[in-house]
């Protein structure tokens, strides 16, 4: 069984409290954010607002980077408590209680690599981060041009990103038959004159509900 994790209510209510102007929903983790409201099926807050717009523009050409960059996001980190805390609890305090650090990406700060070993700092191998590894870019870039004197040509270089066991990124060689029917792609049947290039990312949230974006290019 999933882990519990706080309640959407209880969230909006300490969102509201902890970033009561526009200007400080610049001044959380972001990537503590993007996790918490990824889990949470991206509520209606302002601060899970701004992380779904950074989620998104890291996928947005050029470059394509890791959606969430979990490394980023200090959930090893100590609080003051009567209690320890589970992952999920650090992660709630870490994204709304924690002092000011990293908001949007920084344009000075070297690109992501295309594979990224970074991985989260505490162990997010139980099921309750399910929803991390649900995660899946796919880079899709495919031609298909009809053979006037020869064989149909497809050309398919369709790639996807995937999250490991802690976190970590890969992108590994895909096609687009594996492209999830969500997408705008098409499912080559016969042979024509076809160019389609998008980044799709898909994922389930913490309680198993499917979400997706396309961005063509």
């Amino acid at each position: 069984m999933k882990a519990p994790i706080r309640s959407l209510a209880a969230l909006g209510v300490a969102a509201a409290a902890s970033l009561p102007g526009t200007a400080s929903a610049q001044s959380y983790q972001v990537d503590c954010a993007i996790l918490l409201c990824l889990a949470g099926g991206w509520p209606t807050l302002a601060p899970c607002a701004h992380a779904r717009a950074v989620f998104i523009q890291r996928i947005t050409p050029w470059p394509i980077e890791p959606p969430l960059q979990i490394w980023r996001c200090p959930m090893g980190a100590a609080f003051d408590g009567a209690a320890p805390l589970s992952p999920m609890e650090r992660l709630y305090d870490i994204t709304f209680k924690a002092e000011p650090a990293i908001s949007v990406p920084d344009l000075k700060v070297p690109h992501v690599p295309v594979q990224a070993d970074e991985r989260a700092d505490v162990d997010i191998s139980g099921d309750e981060f399910d929803f991390v590894r649900s995660i899946r870019v796919y880079h899709i870039e495919f031609t298909e041009l009809p053979g006037f004197f020869g064989p149909c040509t497809r050309l398919d270089s369709t790639r996807v990103g995937t999250y490991g066991l802690q976190g970590d990124y890969r992108w590994t060689d895909s096609s687009i038959s594996e492209v999830p029917p969500a997408s705008k792609a098409p499912k080559p049947t016969g042979c024509g004159f076809v160019s389609y290039r998008s980044v799709f990312v898909d994922w389930r949230d913490h309680a198993g509900n499917y979400g997706f974006e396309e961005i063509r290019y």
